[in-house]
């Protein structure tokens, strides 16, 4: 099968080239209808990644987040037409300890890999779940990043203590607002606590039970578990201040993305008995439990669907190139395509 792909060669220049795709009885063929960008897919777009990074990885097609209408099943599982989330991790592997996830040898969509921005996508089977009919297609394409919310939630109630009267978001972006939902509905019990640098943005958090400025957090307040979903430089003073105010015994789950290492205050650190666990990505269950999440809350839905941001069709590379640049100056909010070239 030929198809059309489109990838990001430099910085802000995309070009389509033309590949042959091998299909097989156990691939679905998906038309992308709906695609979100995320901060990973900007720091190629503008080429704020180690020149070394870009060198072995251009050309590649962005995006990892999306939705999209099956075109052909060779096993007739699912009907032309049925809307599909796409998940981006593709693993070669099992592993009965590693979860997919972060097994090295898995494949990962936009990074390394070709990502969505294609005519036409070819996807293992396992690799695509129907969603259900009531849910916003808009909304469904940053289902990705629910799921990764999903697998930090996940990890959290693995190593968490039985304390979980405070639970602290350091983050006040697109993945602190998702997580927050998640805890909202999963941690029914739980008083949440947002952390943020922009009163503009935490504003958005109302369903928190509060919410402060990082600058501005009171120093006897005392969270029992914490998530940090920051990432780059903040992500050190997030840490730092998880540190101070998370009780003995706590748990601090890390999920933003730094590309520089960061420093940790290990000497609190051990003296307070606290475990960090790292997360990244997610995997098809992940995926799975994100459906259902989503379909059992009505109001966990809405609350996502307040964050679509900047919405366009796109149809030309000149389009595609305009929604990278006006998404690098939209402040909140998730940037979605539709995607109809």
């Amino acid at each position: 099968m030929l198809n059309q792909v489109y990838r990001l060669v430099s910085a802000r220049q995309f070009e389509v080239q033309t590949v042959t795709e091998t299909v097989t009885s156990n691939d679905i063929i998906v038309r992308p209808k709906y695609l979100s960008v995320c901060h990973a897919d900007q720091r190629y777009f503008t080429g704020n990644r180690p020149q070394a990074v870009l060198r072995q990885k251009l050309a590649m097609a962005l995006i990892h987040e999306g939705v999209g209408e099956v075109i052909v099943d060779p096993q007739g599982q699912f009907k032309p037409g049925a809307l599909v989330t796409m998940i981006p991790n593709t693993p070669e592997q099992t592993d009965n300890v590693i979860q997919e996830n972060y097994l090295p040898t898995s494949k990962f969509r936009s990074s390394g890999y070709d990502g969505f921005m294609q005519e036409y996508v070819c996807m293992k089977r396992d690799r695509v779940i129907q969603l259900p009919s009531n849910f916003d297609p808009e909304m469904s394409a940053f289902l990705e990043m629910v799921s990764v919310g999903v697998q930090g939630l996940t990890r959290l109630t693995t190593v968490m203590d039985a304390d979980d009267r405070r639970i602290g978001i350091w983050g006040d972006g697109n993945l602190g607002y998702i997580t927050a939902v998640l805890v909202k509905q999963l941690f029914t019990e739980s008083q949440l606590i947002i952390f943020g640098r922009h009163q503009s943005k935490l504003d958005y958090f109302s369903f928190a039970d509060q919410t402060y400025l990082v600058d501005a957090i009171p120093a006897t307040l005392q969270i029992s578990q914490a998530i940090e979903c920051t990432g780059g430089r903040g992500s050190e003073l997030a840490i730092d201040q998880i540190i101070n105010h998370l009780r003995p015994m706590g748990t601090a789950i890390l999920m933003g993305v730094s590309e520089d290492p960061v420093d940790i205050d290990t000497r609190d650190l051990l003296a307070k008995g606290i475990t960090l666990r790292g997360t990244s990505r997610s995997s098809r269950a992940d995926f799975e439990q994100a459906i259902a999440l989503l379909a059992a809350s009505p109001v966990t839905r809405e609350r996502l669907q307040s964050l679509i941001g900047l919405t366009r069709k796109v149809r030309t590379v000149q389009d595609i190139t305009e929604f990278f640049e006006s998404n690098l100056s939209h402040c909140w909010g998730k940037a979605v395509m539709a995607w109809e070239v």
